[in-house]
């Protein structure tokens, strides 16, 4: 139910940060995954499923800047297109991923048939994207504010990674040590392009609706990475 009159900044910002509760850092794969305890086979199922969901990023972005009608907002959401697909071919978080996929056993091959994407991952990701496709413009925005808890969750993965799993090789970590910075500085330009143009009630309703269905789709992603990691288990 949308409230009859719209929050502070103050207040909004607070309702906004709250959902980090349901952010997908306190999800039980996660936790093993920062905890040293997944296997190999493992760590590389959550790397290929993952490159779904990377290989959407700029889509999804390119959607948000086609749907804004704001010149200052679609010069500013440009660079998160660039980022990802790169200035030119080989460049860019999806080459990053991909080095990624290297450093952990995976062949370029099998990353980019996408042969190891889950059922429950590919229909989480394409439902973010045609969220995203179909959105008010301040939805998508609003849903992107799960960058405002992914920095520190990547320092911690980075961390676990370098710690426990010293068999990757330390090239393919690149990405994460490319994005945290990147991340840090996009939130804080995320949050307050929210907090400007989400001013009625019923955008701001409509922005934590929709950064829920972003933490949602996060953890649906592990949801099936889980289930297939208990799938896969070998027999004790």
């Amino acid at each position: 139910m949308v409230p009859s009159a719209s929050l502070t900044r103050e207040a909004f910002a607070e309702a906004l940060l709250g959902l980090g509760e349901h952010y997908w850092d306190r999800h039980r794969f996660h936790v093993r995954l920062h905890a040293g305890e997944c296997r190999p086979d493992e760590l590389r199922s959550w790397v290929a499923n993952r490159w779904y969901y990377q290989r959407c990023l700029a889509q999804k972005n390119a959607a948000i800047i086609a749907a804004c009608p704001l010149p200052d907002v679609r010069r500013a959401w440009l660079p998160r297109v660039t980022f990802h697909d790169g200035e030119q071919d080989g460049e860019g978080g999806l080459a990053d991923w991909l080095a990624l996929a290297d450093a952990v056993g995976l062949s370029r091959e099998e990353v980019l048939d996408e042969r190891h994407v889950l059922r429950g991952v590919r229909f989480a990701v394409d439902g973010y994207l045609h969220f995203c496709q179909t959105r008010p413009w301040t939805d998508g925005v609003a849903a992107a504010l799960t960058e405002l808890f992914s920095p520190e969750l990547m320092t911690d993965r980075l961390n676990a990674w370098q710690q426990h799993y010293d068999w990757i090789k330390p090239d393919g970590l690149a990405y994460f040590e490319r994005r945290i910075p990147v991340a840090r500085a996009e939130s804080a330009g995320t949050l307050e392009m929210v907090l400007t143009h989400c001013d009625t009630a019923e955008r701001q309703a409509a922005a934590l609706t929709a950064l829920r269905f972003k933490c949602d789709v996060l953890g649906a992603m592990l949801d099936a990475v889980d289930y297939a990691a208990m799938t896969m288990q070998p027999a004790a």
